[in-house]
């Protein structure tokens, strides 16, 4: 089968990306310090892929309008004078409707039994329905790890609404025999308590020295991320399809070998594979015009990562019913 392929080049090379962020010292030297793993479960799109990039302050994990976005576990690495937190970014615990399904709430799992702190996160302009419980049963059923409850999203709700949440929130706790750590509120995207949070978690973590170099900020392989920064422009704008069809494969990143030193190129072959013919079309948009901007913002994102200058060569293939072919898991990297 054909494949529809659009090439993306920068005009001029972008700057360096962004250092690693970390906040000013607010404690003494005598406190010992501690590093550890942090994870934030929740119901798909309940804001935990937001609240990780808020608290790393740069994109490391992939966020969209449509559920059930982040594929890979996706680490985080807040840098603190007295602290290392690793966030674990985790898919959203569902019940599985396919093979792919089972294996993302087997990665959820697996993480929640590795951390040192536990974050519910939990949508404050949304009631607690059956998909929080679902997950708080799964939770209350891990003894040793502590349990933080994070209500996201506050900036989308009045103080009288937020109250509610606070109490149906500890209310279940008691309900399920979870004793929260902490109740924190907070908003990502108005940077509201963000740090603060940070502040809670960091005492739970064990002593220890750092576990990662200071100027990292996640230990995901470049081209996995890249492969998420295509699929994340790919997802927008495509509301009626399921997220789960689209997935992102960096084939190579190859420099290109005739430029001079001050001017390099990095080229990356990129194929969106989808699950059916007929949504090709979506994806690639009358006469290629959607697949064109899927290559121009992304390539913009992967410049600021990786700060230097990318052509972008990007393909759509079929690869039918790939979500419930083992075989093609495998192929896709799941």
């Amino acid at each position: 089968m054909g494949a529809m392929s659009v090439r993306s080049q920068s005009s001029e090379p972008s700057g360096p990306s962004g250092s690693s962020m970390a906040s000013e010292p607010s404690v003494t030297s005598a406190a010992p310090h501690r590093a550890g793993f942090a994870c934030f479960v929740g119901r798909p799109n309940a804001g935990k892929s937001t609240l990780t990039n808020a608290l790393v302050g740069q994109k490391v994990a992939i966020t969209a309008d449509q559920p059930q976005t982040t594929r890979h576990t996706v680490r985080g690495i807040v840098h603190r004078p007295d602290a290392q937190l690793i966030l674990v970014d985790t898919p959203g615990l569902h019940k599985p409707r396919t093979l792919l399904g089972e294996r993302l709430n087997d990665v959820v799992r697996t993480t929640w039994a590795e951390v040192d702190v536990i974050g519910f996160c939990l949508p404050a302009n949304e009631k607690i329905g059956p998909g929080d419980r679902f997950i708080a049963k799964e939770l209350a059923g891990i003894k040793k790890s502590p349990k933080v409850a994070i209500v996201t999203k506050t900036d989308l709700v009045d103080s009288k609404a937020l109250a509610e949440q606070l109490i149906a929130i500890d209310q279940l706790g008691r309900e399920l025999g979870i004793d929260w750590a902490q109740i924190v509120p907070v908003s990502a995207t108005a940077n509201k308590q963000v740090d603060l949070l940070a502040d809670l978690l960091i005492p739970m973590l064990p002593e220890g020295p750092a576990l990662y170099p200071e100027g990292d900020l996640t230990d995901e392989p470049e081209q996995i991320m890249i492969a998420e920064l295509i699929r994340e422009a790919a997802l927008e704008g495509v509301r009626d399809e399921l997220p789960h069809s689209i997935a992102v494969v960096v084939e190579e990143m190859l420099p290109r070998e005739d430029r001079p030193a001050d001017k390099p190129l990095l080229d990356i072959h990129a194929f969106v594979y989808i699950e059916r013919p007929s949504q090709k079309g979506i994806i690639i948009g009358p006469k290629g015009k959607r697949l064109k901007e899927v290559g121009i913002k992304s390539r913009k994102q992967i410049e600021a990562l990786l700060g230097t200058p990318v052509f972008l060569d990007l393909h759509v293939k079929v690869a039918k019913d790939w979500q419930r072919d083992p075989r093609q898991l495998r192929r896709l990297g799941f």
